[in-house]
């Protein structure tokens, strides 16, 4: 293919031939007949038309500048047929990816366009109308009718690499930019030729399907392979032709920065805010903001284009940051970040990270600083630089711009085209966002009111102490959360033939031991993380979704349960294994004792995230609170963690009787995940890690209360999950309920629920209708005062 770089001398030009003009405007009408056909015989949707149209328009305005730049009147015969050759190329977009009858529609349009490459040259040299602009329209219509097969080919097997047959050539041109030499005439080379006819012929092939996929991709690599020696032998033949090697490193050094420039500004655009829909298909849209700034751009004078195109990358790469902390909240909260409540969970961000890392915990928050401000300067910056090109390029900017916000209305009004759902081709990720964060906060300061006056009358308020839970007068209730415990580990089909065989193995333990239980399902405030705002749902009866809404209930008087229970004559103690620094809140709480990491005596290693296993959590519970002489009862509250990401490795159950300070479990810490496993991990695998975790968890809990001493009637346990383990492990729209039973050996407390509709045992079915979780100290208080 490379010899046709040479232009042939021109030999005259046909004075019976149509104007160039006019001859473009057949090929255009030809593709808009092609087209026409396409959209009822294989399902080319408005997207596909509209992206081959838009590249018809292109090609004809370069050919018609092409034309007048080599002052040629006409394209002669051999140019319309070349031109004819062009517009079925071009029809070929709107077929590219797809199968059936388009995959049909693609190979036969296809077989043309390469049968008429065999007529243009022939034609031409027999009406003498050989011409540079014949030559070189000629080898652009080749090329592009074999990048966009190996885009097809690409698209429909998976394999991207295939892409390089069509992009080959682009990069050798673009190369001899930068290095001039290679820009030489290359003589006549029979080789060049076959290789060349080769990867056509490769490409219909495959497309076609007539071969099986390993051998088609075996010919394909072959082609490849052969392309990759042809140019190799130009580029040598070239080398050895030229007297001087020159490099342009300058140029080259510009031009990376321009893309660098344009793939930050673009990327920022078209990043969608939901992470189910990053991967390649997510990311081919088309920004209005880029397309009408661009525009702007190009017309404002230079001072008052430099200070525009400043203050809009800034405000774009905010918008970005915005979009990644969308795309964490979702993945780990299940909903968007709130700019106005969620920058104080930085610090909890922190001390995550700190836990579960160390000092390169805090390293990774300070590299994330620095990468935030780093982004918005640099975006910045590539906006003034491509505002820069846009204004020196003004015509072809302003041109470009009109076409494709046309093409924009189109596919976004008109079609509404999408490649992934709920994901726009036609983008306007930035106008959505200043949208959606100006109605975000008025819409916090309504929340932060409807709180304000919650928290201002409660129905409990003034109760009198004596009043107040008199149906569990003299026995220990315990209150434990589960970490990451959701329903989806009952039910999911992934997930449930893991954990179904714990909870029939512990029902039947519990059964054994004198218990019974009843079970229902609460629905969270929140999904894949922050445990506490869980915790302070449940003890205060109001949903507290987020961090503001926390600040502001432990600021109040609000009656929680733990306070109910100390006011009512109960000892009130909270075992938080993970907390590592003074907790004021407490006190709000009504927690009279609190055991923290440091307070739990435990001399063994961390597993991962947490601080020790649950198992010993429990047993030093045990030991201080439940087994203390001469106490009266006990309202605790055990925060289990071994079920928190990163979620491996955990124990195996020992013998509560040897397990002490905890030093045992120090032969069984190898294999330590560390925090950026959530990250790199895949799902499959973290999913295992995590029913691993959560099976230890349960066991740990269930099998805790069955050891219990069989004369202690007097214990009601509340065992909850806190959250959903989000959608890293259960996938998008997982949902936020959680599983909650009440077990005990009284069956005069569970005759006391029988009004709540809960199942018998551990495990509540599929279709038990959720409570929301800030509705249960209210009903738990009634059962029970």
């Amino acid at each position: 293919m490379l010899e046709r770089l040479m232009f042939r001398p021109s030999r005259g030009t046909a004075a019976t031939t149509a104007p160039v003009a006019p001859q473009v405007a057949a090929g255009v009408a030809l593709l808009a007949a092609v087209l026409a056909a396409l959209v009822p015989t294989t399902g080319a949707g408005v997207l596909r038309v509209t992206a081959a149209a838009v590249t018809g328009v292109v090609a004809a305005a370069l050919l018609l500048r092409a034309a007048r730049r080599a002052g040629e009147r006409t394209l002669g015969p051999a140019g319309v047929v070349t031109l004819a050759r062009g517009a079925l190329a071009v029809a070929v977009v709107a077929l590219v990816g797809l199968d059936g009858a388009g995959t049909v529609a693609l190979v036969a349009l296809t077989s043309v366009a390469l049968a008429l490459d065999g007529v243009d040259g022939p034609v031409a040299r027999r009406t003498g109308t050989v011409t540079a602009l014949g030559a070189r329209f000629d080898m652009e219509t080749d090329a592009f009718l074999l990048m966009v097969l190996s885009v097809h080919v690409a698209a429909t097997t998976g394999h991207w690499w295939v892409t390089a047959l069509g992009l080959l050539r682009y990069a050798f041109v673009a190369a001899g930019r930068f290095a001039p030499w290679l820009r030489g005439a290359l003589p006549p080379r029979y080789s060049a030729k076959v290789v060349a006819a080769l990867q056509g012929i490769v490409l219909v092939v495959t497309a076609a399907g007539v071969l099986p996929a390993v051998v088609a991709l075996i010919a394909v690599g072959v082609a490849l392979a052969a392309l990759v020696w042809s140019f190799g032998v130009s580029v040598v033949q070239l080398w050895r032709a030229s007297d001087r090697h020159a490099f342009h490193g300058r140029r080259a050094g510009a031009a990376l920065l321009t893309a660098l420039c344009a793939a930050l500004v673009g990327g920022v655009l078209v990043l969608p805010a939901d992470p189910a829909a990053l991967g390649p298909a997510g990311l081919l849209r088309l920004p209005i903001e880029a397309v009408l700034g661009a525009a702007v751009l190009a017309l404002l004078p230079g001072r008052a284009r430099w200070v525009a195109a400043a203050l809009a990358g800034a405000l774009l790469a905010a918008l970005g940051l915005l979009k990644l902390a969308d795309i964490g909240f979702l993945t780990f909260q299940g909903r968007r970040f709130d700019a106005v409540s969620d920058w104080s969970l930085l610090g909890n961000a922190h001390d995550f990270l700190r836990g579960a890392a160390g000092a390169a915990g805090t390293a990774v928050v300070v590299l994330a600083a620095v990468v935030a401000v780093g982004l918005v300067v640099a975006t910045a910056a590539a906006a003034v630089r491509l505002g820069r090109l846009a204004a020196r390029h003004r015509r072809a900017t302003v041109g470009a711009a009109a076409l494709l916000a046309a093409a924009w209305l189109v596919v976004g009004t008109v079609a509404d085209a999408r490649l992934v759902p709920g994901v726009p081709v036609a983008a306007a990720d930035g106008v959505a966002e200043v949208a959606h964060r100006a109605q975000q906060v008025p819409e916090t300061l309504r929340e932060r009111r409807e709180l304000t006056e919650s928290l201002a009358r409660d129905g409990w308020d003034g109760a009198p102490p004596d009043a107040l839970l008199s149906a569990l007068r003299g026995k220990d209730v315990v209150i434990t959360f589960v970490e990451s415990y959701g329903r989806n580990a009952q039910h999911a089909p992934e997930m449930a033939p893991r954990i179904r065989p714990v909870l029939a193995e512990a029902d039947a333990r519990l059964t054994a031991a004198g218990y019974g239980a009843r079970s229902g399902v609460l629905t969270a405030p929140i999904n894949g993380g922050g445990s506490w705002l869980a915790h302070a749902t449940l003890f205060s009866g109001l949903s507290i979704a987020d961090q503001g809404a926390h600040d502001r209930l432990t600021a109040s008087d609000r009656l929680t349960l733990p306070r109910a229970f100390r006011d009512a004559g109960w000892e009130t103690a909270v075992v938080t294994p993970a907390t590592t620094r003074e907790w004021p809140e407490a006190a709000f709480f009504g927690h009279q004792r609190v055991y923290a990491g440091d307070d739990l005596g435990y001399a063994g290693p961390p597993f991962s995230w947490s601080p020790m296993p649950d198992q010993y959590t429990l047993d030093a519970f045990s030991r201080l609170e439940l087994d203390r002489p001469d106490r009266g009862p006990v309202l605790g509250t055990v925060v289990l963690t071994s079920s928190h990401a990163p979620w491996s490795p955990v124990p195996p159950l020992l013998d509560p009787a040897g397990i002490g300070d905890g030093a045992v479990y120090g032969p069984y810490a190898g294999g330590q995940q560390s925090y950026d496993t959530i990250f790199s991990l895949d799902r499959a695998t973290l999913r295992a890690d995590y029913l691993t975790s959560l099976e230890y968890a349960l066991r740990s809990a269930t099998g805790w209360v069955a050891d219990r001493p069989e004369g202690d009637r007097d214990l009601v346990v509340l065992l909850l999950g806190d959250h959903e383990p989000g959608a890293t492990v259960s996938g998008p729209g997982a949902g936020s309920d959680v599983p909650v039973s009440v077990i005990t050996r009284d069956a005069g407390v569970l005759d006391r629920i029988d009004g709540w509709g809960w199942t018998p045992g551990l495990l509540p079915p599929p279709d038990a209708p959720p409570w929301p979780m800030a509705g249960f100290r209210d009903r738990f208080l009634a059962a029970f005062s």
